[in-house]
């Protein structure tokens, strides 16, 4: 691709979809302006209207359920499928026909996540979809409105031209991070690069706080960056350090992967209501308790999003003779909500608390694999107390932190956080913890993942997450077999000592043998000692100095026991790996291999 008129962010949210874009190429006296795509989507029956959040769900109506154009979009006369608003909305009234928390699906290991399995547990007369074609089809709607309001009158500015920056969990394992780019493809995107979360909000603070930010932090700041989201829990912390005079940022740790988010909150809501009416001998089915936790989650977002809103109604609609027979309306207060989400969520602990792990059932369901115990406190003191002896983060807790994620809205959960660590440092004998605002928690994480596209171009301020040690691959030496000697393995240096992420490196000039088509074995190694050897160097005696980390069977795509000659391309993500590209010498064929460093250290 070349020449983008735009760099586009999208925040694939488990609830929410956002995008954001700024122009590509601006001149040294603007100031880069980033705004918010409104995506058309379906709001009613045979209502189209644009709004800055497209909801991450995915109806699949029945053959006769909304008959003539009800379903129509501007470019898709003929649509069989809603994406979007009124996917939510009708998903809270049929809950098995609606697909919601795709991405939370990506990362599950119990399934196929590419086999047609949702909606979960919905009857088999019901089509499904696999949890990557959701994603393809929530990214394919904006691609397609995208296309429809910015390139209708010119094709360079269709959105598969422009460069494209999308999320993810900094939590992501390799196989879901390969799952969502597999998502982007399929909805006809190619030009992707994956960002954090985390430090897209981050990012975003910087952009909003234009040449201030500077101001609002101090040398030797740690902040941590607390991102509760609809599926998952991130934290990431941030270090500021100076260079030259000058301030600068790096990226310092990187939290597990939390499946507890706003998703475990509309479940201890919609639990808690349904309680109440079993007490009273009102019984809810299963059909009936997955329509009250849409309801649930439609008013745990109206009370934090809006301070005025002190309740809301919950609808629960009726089923058969023995169980509620009319459709029941309710209501939830915002005091009710908070307690649940404060109480049950954030309950007060200690920095060396760390997560319960009840006895296992020896059997139990294929959905979901949430985290066993919800409390993001414990999981927060848990990964706060992992960094007290990081070389580089230091012995004490953050002194700022930056907030994000819908359940941020609360001034009581935010207060709660701040008020625990607060209780932590007092123990240190440090100053309390400041809060870094954020303008809008909603939409932070795509209008950051615009401006990261800028300071890549050099128009920002990066956060650094340069390396902490050298990796190396292993390299079976050409020489003659000894009896009794095993094969040598020397160590290619892949990536050197502080290369920054983001980047990435050719090594045209040496060649080597890939066997393919037949099992084989790739080591990763890695060096805290070398820090002088470069991307290329090849280390023959290195057992002192480098050690083993990982090691990858697999067996490439090929023709069995065929070698080829390749070169090697290197790329250090944003998001953690390092991704070798075998590539023939003779056809440009290549073989990818995938090493997750955040894993591994």
């Amino acid at each position: 691709m070349l020449n983008p008129e735009y760099i586009i962010g999208i925040d694939l949210g488990t609830t929410n979809t956002i995008v954001a874009y700024t122009e590509a190429e601006i001149s040294e006296d603007r100031t880069p302006e980033i705004r918010i795509f409104e995506i058309p989507q379906i709001i009613g029956v045979g209502v189209i209207e644009t709004r800055k959040i497209l909801p991450s769900f995915v109806y699949l109506p029945g053959s006769q359920e909304i008959s003539g154009h009800g379903l129509s979009l501007p470019w898709n006369n003929d649509n069989k499928t809603i994406v979007g608003e009124f996917a939510r909305e009708r998903g809270a009234e049929v809950p098995q026909r609606v697909i919601s928390s795709s991405k939370s699906w990506l990362c599950n290991v119990m399934i196929d996540r590419n086999n047609p399995v949702l909606p979960w547990e919905s009857p088999d007369t019901i089509s499904k979809m696999s949890p990557v074609e959701a994603s393809a089809m929530i990214i394919r709607h904006i691609r397609d409105g995208w296309n429809y309001v910015m390139a209708s009158e010119d094709e360079h500015h269709r959105i598969e031209n422009q460069e494209i920056l999308l999320t993810v969990p900094a939590s992501f394992d390799a196989v879901a991070r390969e799952l969502t780019l597999n998502a982007a493809t399929q909805a006809g995107l190619s030009n992707v690069t994956l960002l954090e979360e985390p430090q897209a909000a981050f990012y975003s603070w910087i952009e909003a706080s234009r040449d201030q930010w500077r101001k609002m932090v101090k040398k030797g700041d740690r902040v941590l960056v607390c991102d509760v989201g609809g599926g998952t829990s991130d934290f990431s912390l941030i270090h500021v350090t100076e260079e030259a005079g000058e301030l600068t940022l790096e990226r310092v740790a990187v939290g597990d992967h939390l499946l507890v988010g706003g998703d475990n909150m509309d479940l201890t809501l919609a639990y808690a209501m349904a309680k109440k009416m079993a007490e009273s001998g009102k019984r809810l089915d299963s059909w009936q308790m997955r329509g009250l936790v849409h309801s649930c989650r439609k008013a745990k977002e109206k009370v934090l999003s809006d301070p005025e809103t002190v309740e809301h109604p919950v609808t629960i609609l009726g089923r058969g003779s023995s169980l509620i027979g009319g459709t029941i309306k309710m209501s939830i207060s915002k005091q009710d909500i908070e307690n649940a989400i404060i109480d049950g969520f954030f309950p007060v602990c200690e920095i060396t608390s760390i997560p319960s792990k009840p006895q296992k059932i020896g059997l139990a369901e294929a959905g979901l694999s949430y985290e066993s115990d919800p409390s993001i406190s414990r999981h927060l003191a848990k990964f706060l107390n992992q960094q007290n002896n990081d070389s580089v983060a230091g012995s004490k807790l953050p002194t700022a932190v930056l907030f994000n994620g819908g359940v941020m809205k609360s001034d009581k959960v935010r207060k709660r956080i701040i008020g625990m660590i607060n209780s932590w440092r007092d123990n240190e004998g440090s100053s309390p913890i400041r809060e870094i605002n954020s303008d809008d928690l909603d939409l932070a994480v795509a209008r950051g993942a615009a401006y990261y596209g800028l300071a890549r171009r050099g128009k920002g301020v990066r956060i650094r997450g340069g390396l902490g040690r050298s990796y190396y691959i292993g390299i079976a030496a050409s020489m003659p077999a000894v009896p009794g000697m095993p094969l040598p393995v020397k160590a290619l240096c892949v990536a050197s000592f502080g290369m920054e992420e983001g980047t990435d490196i050719n090594l045209k000039n040496q060649e080597f043998v890939l066997a393919v088509g037949e099992a084989v074995r790739f080591e990763f190694l890695g060096s805290a000692i070398r820090k002088n050897d470069v991307a290329g160097e090849i280390v023959e005696d290195w057992q002192d100095e480098i050690e083993e980390i990982t090691s990858i069977e697999t067996t490439l795509p090929g023709e069995s026991g065929q070698v080829v000659r390749v070169t090697i391309e290197i790329k250090v993500t944003e998001i953690g790996t390092i991704e070798l590209w075998c590539v023939s010498t003779e056809d440009e064929q290549k073989w990818k291999l995938e090493f997750n460093l955040r894993e591994q250290v």
